[in-house]
């Protein structure tokens, strides 16, 4: 009974999808009396190539293809790179390696590719984070301290973040502090807000750690599942830091 409701339902929502959205009416006919079959037939025939140009669509099926394949993006860059030796196919395939978190086989890319000529400004920062990832924060800094003043303030913030994490394994922990400071106002996301919870911690700061990570929870408090499973390590290390300075009384 329940499966009959259920392809009843289904053969109804396909005609009028054929009804709403001008269809060829000969849809209707098949709905009727093939409803498994055709309506089966008119989700991939007229329905999923329009769910391709939704964006929530697009990046529900590029996080699956991540998860199910997190290499596919390197073996194409790799292929790629095979048929033609070029700049950009060469950041491509140094970016895949950032991708999944391979700095070492991503820096002497980055670094070929900026002896090939004068390197612009989102291939320094690459360089340059690839450089702090693999531990080298002093040829990381004056990297990205040679690079030419951002246009928008977005992106001034964005290599801020990197700027104030390299100061903080260089063990500069006010001029990193600073930064953090500026940036959690407009940088989107709490990776800089927890970021800089963690120094004011790490410095006994525990008044003004307490303030940023309660921030972070009433911003948290705000969104959806989906929308804090983004960051879902840095909510998980804030509340659990809040709980504890909670404990504390801190």
């Amino acid at each position: 009974m329940v499966f009959y409701a259920i392809i009843l339902l289904i053969q109804i929502l396909c005609i009028v999808h054929v009804i709403r959205n001008g269809r060829n009416q000969l849809w209707i006919m098949a709905l009727i009396f093939l409803p498994v079959a055709s309506a089966a037939a008119y989700f991939i025939v007229e329905i999923l190539p329009g769910l391709s140009g939704n964006r929530h669509v697009r990046a529900a099926r590029a996080k699956a293809i991540q998860t199910l394949d997190p290499e596919r993006e390197l073996r194409a860059a790799r292929d790629q790179l095979a048929l033609a030796d070029t700049i950009a196919n060469r950041t491509r395939l140094a970016d895949a390696y950032v991708g999944l978190a391979r700095y070492g086989e991503a820096l002497p890319l980055y670094r070929e590719i900026a002896g090939r000529g004068e390197p612009d400004a989102p291939l320094r920062l690459k360089l340059a984070r690839a450089l702090f990832e693999t531990g080298a924060s002093e040829e990381a800094l004056a990297t990205i301290e040679a690079v030419e003043e951002a246009s928008t303030q977005g992106e001034r913030d964005r290599r801020g973040m990197l700027r104030a994490r390299i100061l903080e394994a260089l063990g500069r922990a006010e001029e990193a502090m600073a930064l953090y400071a500026d940036i959690v106002t407009r940088l989107p996301g709490e990776e800089a807000r927890c970021r800089y919870a963690a120094l004011l911690l790490a410095k006994g700061r525990t008044g003004e750690a307490r303030r940023v990570l309660e921030e972070v929870e009433t911003r948290m408090k705000r969104l959806s599942r989906q929308q804090r499973a983004a960051e879902a390590d840095m909510y998980s290390w804030a509340m659990e830091k809040m709980a504890e300075l909670r404990a504390a009384g801190g």
